[in-house]
């Protein structure tokens, strides 16, 4: 029969290794001269995601609101946002029958512009719509982030204080990432806080 094997065992004896130890990874060779980190551990996709610490402080209360388009996406993260600390204000839909959404994003955007939020989260087929419906309320900067990137800049570059998403674009997974990044992102501020003021002296 072959002696595959034995070779492997022999090879753990070359490099200083017992024969009942198998090599855990290349920088135990040569006896373990050279060091480095050992492979990132492999992440369970049914884990749910956690987000990131906030840097909206204090981001505490958060309100979200989707037409039916959006509501399955809504009730995911209002689980994910309470499991993680925040108090989440619920504007609705409350089912999956058809409805209209203006009233129910501007009812987000007022409730960050009044202080009752910190933050909002409106939900939609595109998310389109829903962004247009935020920003007529008078200081809401809603984005449209169906991706990490302008999550990010959305953030850094615009001050954002409603996220957008559509749920018939982004997956759950990919929605918990925009949201903490959205979340997670600090506004970067200098020529950037000039082009934000200037943008809502346009109001």
């Amino acid at each position: 029969g072959r002696k595959f094997p034995n070779r492997i065992r022999n090879r753990n004896k070359e490099v200083g290794h017992s024969p009942d130890r198998p090599i855990r990874n290349r920088n135990e060779v040569n006896g373990g001269t050279r060091s480095g980190p050992e492979p990132p551990a492999r992440r369970d996709p049914d884990a749910p995601t956690t987000l990131a610490a906030p840097t909206l402080a204090p981001m505490s209360r958060i309100a979200i609101g989707a037409d039916h388009a959006g509501y399955d996406l809504k009730q995911h993260l209002i689980k994910v946002l309470g499991r993680d600390g925040h108090d989440v204000i619920d504007l609705g839909t409350h089912s999956t029958e058809s409805c209209d959404y203006p009233p129910i994003c501007a009812a987000v955007g007022r409730a960050v512009r009044d202080g009752e939020a910190y933050v909002g989260i409106v939900l939609g087929g595109s998310g389109q719509g829903e962004q247009l419906a935020a920003n007529k309320v008078h200081g809401v900067r809603a984005a449209l982030c169906n991706d990490l990137y302008t999550a990010r800049m959305a953030r850094a570059h615009n001050d954002a204080n409603v996220l957008s998403m559509g749920a018939r674009v982004v997956g759950i997974g990919l929605a918990e990432e925009i949201l903490a990044t959205f979340l997670g992102t600090a506004f970067e501020g200098g020529r950037h806080a000039r082009r934000v003021e200037q943008l809502m002296a346009i109001e």
